[in-house]
């Protein structure tokens, strides 16, 4: 009986020792594969075939893949930041400077009337548009972010239309432009009336600024089985092919355009306010000949 009871001690004893030892590798191949997770190497056990070690080393791997994942993201959003405010202080300078300048005129005094006046004007001007980007801005971030939404909702696109038009109609009467606007029969369209007369005001705001004197911008409405397209066409220098997908990113301003103040933000918050519709917009251009874009928005949802 003593003999049996020493033989059953020592296989016990010897499970102990192996069930020990067993854990103690697992505990260091799980102690080795999180002080690669932790120092961003590359997991070395992942070849591992043993059953237990195998399915660990499977789930850091994926843990690993995911870390990277959110380190990449949080990169990318980092250097976006980075660009956003770069291009936001580029944007702002100039007219801050000039705010500032003729400021500065105006208080160290100016004799005549009419010179005064025209400083006066100026100043008006350039805050204006320092109002206007500041605006831009904070609707392009926000609707990016979806911090700001709107609703969408069944409505006749003619007022839409005749609201875009006449926020650019003094504008255009400057240049002794004419804005034409062929006959059609209202369509219900889905959309939000303010964003959308705002999207379509800063497509023909550019058809105004980037076209010459007494030229015409014309306005078409299609109607397509799901969508209905409003065409913005100008008389202006056109767009080169390989600018046309580039023109729609986020403060992009083509070659053309250089000598001619912008922002590089008015086509950007169209393309992000038809988005928000369900809707899109495309260009068809060439340098010389003028430009037309299209907007294409759902039609009525029952």
């Amino acid at each position: 009986m003593t003999g049996i009871l020493a033989v059953f001690c020592a296989v016990m004893g010897g499970l102990a020792v192996l069930y020990r030892k067993k854990y103690k590798n697992l505990y260091q191949t799980i102690d080795t594969m999180l002080e690669e997770v932790l120092s961003e190497r590359k997991i070395t056990q992942s070849a591992l075939r043993e059953g237990e070690k195998s399915a660990l080393a499977g789930k850091m791997l994926r843990l690993q893949e995911k870390l990277d994942l959110e380190i990449s993201h949080a990169q990318m959003e980092k250097e976006q930041v980075k660009s956003l405010i770069s291009n936001m202080s580029h944007q702002l300078k100039t007219p801050l400077a000039n705010v500032v300048m003729y400021e500065e005129i105006l208080e160290a005094g100016v004799e005549e009337a009419e010179t005064q006046r025209e400083f006066q004007r100026r100043l008006k001007e350039q805050t204006r548009k320092l109002d206007w980007i500041l605006q831009s801005l904070f609707k392009m971030v926000k609707l990016e972010q979806g911090v700001l939404s709107f609703e969408a909702e069944n409505l006749g696109i003619k007022d839409t239309i005749r609201n875009a038009v006449s926020g650019v109609y003094e504008k255009a009467e400057k240049k002794g432009m004419e804005i034409c606007t062929e006959s059609f029969e209202d369509r219900y369209l889905y959309h939000n009336r303010p964003w959308t007369a705002e999207a379509i005001e800063n497509i023909l705001e550019n058809a105004v600024k980037y076209s010459p004197e007494n030229s015409k911008i014309r306005i078409t409405l299609e109607g397509f089985e799901m969508y209905t397209r409003i065409g913005i066409q100008d008389q202006g220098m056109g767009i080169p092919k390989k600018e046309q997908s580039r023109i729609f990113h986020r403060f992009y301003r083509g070659k053309n355009a250089e000598n001619f103040e912008g922002s590089g933000i008015g086509l950007y918050l169209t393309r992000l306010i038809l988005e928000m519709e369900k809707g899109y917009i495309t260009v068809e251009s060439a340098p010389g000949k003028g430009s037309t874009f299209f907007l294409y928005l759902q039609n009525c949802k029952n």
